[in-house]
């Protein structure tokens, strides 16, 4: 059988449903994050929550193990996997904190979602 390598040249290790387990990690995470900004820093805590809810509704839409809905394809949830992972990475200037430090949570996110998205096997949807 001949091995499915991405168009970076990554190897897909990622399966459907290890994407599942992380992709609710990583809403757990931003919705804390944003608990965790709204005293001090508004404008993060709210990229923070939109992050966070784009993340959970694609996942439970997602055909995909801990999917509840199905609707979404997993190959297009990739499409909003990138979406997401540039709104992320520009969400800070596009709220106006772009030099603030807790823009870099989100650089560090989006950063991390490209490698998710680089490292998954979108190929193996069920």
């Amino acid at each position: 059988m001949e091995e499915i390598v991405s168009t970076t040249g990554i190897r897909p290790v990622i399966s459907p449903a290890q994407h599942a387990v992380l992709d609710y990690g990583v809403a757990a995470t931003f919705f804390a994050v944003s608990l965790s900004f709204a005293e001090r820093h508004r404008p993060a805590a709210t990229l923070a929550l939109l992050n966070g809810a784009m993340v959970l509704g694609m996942s439970l839409f997602t055909n995909y193990p801990g999917g509840l809905f199905r609707k979404l394809s997993f190959r297009t949830h990739r499409t909003g996997d990138v979406v997401q992972a540039i709104l992320a990475g520009a969400g800070p200037a596009l709220f106006g904190f772009a030099k603030d430090p807790e823009a870099t949570y989100f650089y560090g996110q989006a950063v991390s979602e490209a490698a998710v998205i680089a490292a998954t096997d979108w190929n193996a949807a069920p």
